[in-house]
């Protein structure tokens, strides 16, 4: 009687171990769609902050070509990345282009810089930060408009040795007791424009893809 009791009880846990499994794995698959589609709206957002609709009629987030190794160091990537190109009628107008500044007060601060064909800052996003609230976080579009200042700068505009903060000598702003996030930034995004003179992105051939009122 015992080990028929046992038995059962075993069966019906195991029972119950797949029936929990199963709608599990159906709730998953379930909301996976979701869960892609909304985190494919936040990319897109983030991307159109920088290049919005009225300057590309391409999909940004699949006209994209892979970062060469070599230049991983200097954009701060440790793992590589991926550049989404802007096109208008096929004609690419502007690079956006990840990277990493890894001397953040507070560790790495990941962002994306926009990058016109000209060379000029199309817009820059910080999308993680662990910097201080109130200080270093001005970084953020949220907490300031301190980000904007890229805006149509070049690395011939300011020179490259004012590519820093007023405390070092350079054209942009520090925050108010935090100087170490704005310089990490600065000079990350500084960076970034010479990946771009050096590696010419825009120039790299990809394949064609449909516009935006194709695809629809």
């Amino acid at each position: 009687m015992l080990g028929t009791s046992i038995s059962t009880n075993s069966l019906l846990l195991g029972l119950f171990a797949l029936v929990t499994a199963a709608v599990l794995a159906g709730t998953q698959m379930g909301t996976k769609d979701r869960i892609a589609a909304e985190e494919r709206k936040a990319a897109q957002k983030a991307l159109l902050q920088i290049v919005p609709l009225e300057r590309h009629n391409n999909d940004l987030l699949v006209d994209t070509i892979t970062i060469a190794e070599e230049h991983w160091e200097l954009l701060g990537l440790k793992d590589g990345g991926e550049i989404n190109i802007a096109r208008d009628n096929a004609q690419a107008v502007a690079a956006i282009i990840p990277a990493v500044a890894p001397d953040g007060y507070s560790g790495d601060i990941r962002m994306i810089v926009g990058v016109n064909a000209d060379g000029s800052v199309a817009g820059v996003r910080v999308l993680v930060h662990n910097e201080t609230p109130g200080l270093g976080d001005k970084v953020d579009l949220k907490k300031s408009n301190w980000i904007l200042s890229f805006n149509g700068k070049s690395l011939q505009n300011p020179s490259a040795d004012k590519w820093e903060v007023h405390k070092d000598g350079g054209e942009f702003d520090q925050f108010t007791g935090a100087t170490i996030t704005p310089r990490a930034v600065v000079r990350q995004v500084r960076k970034t424009l010479e990946y771009f003179a050096e590696a010419k992105p825009l120039a790299i051939e990809a394949q064609p893809l449909a516009t935006q009122d194709e695809q629809h």
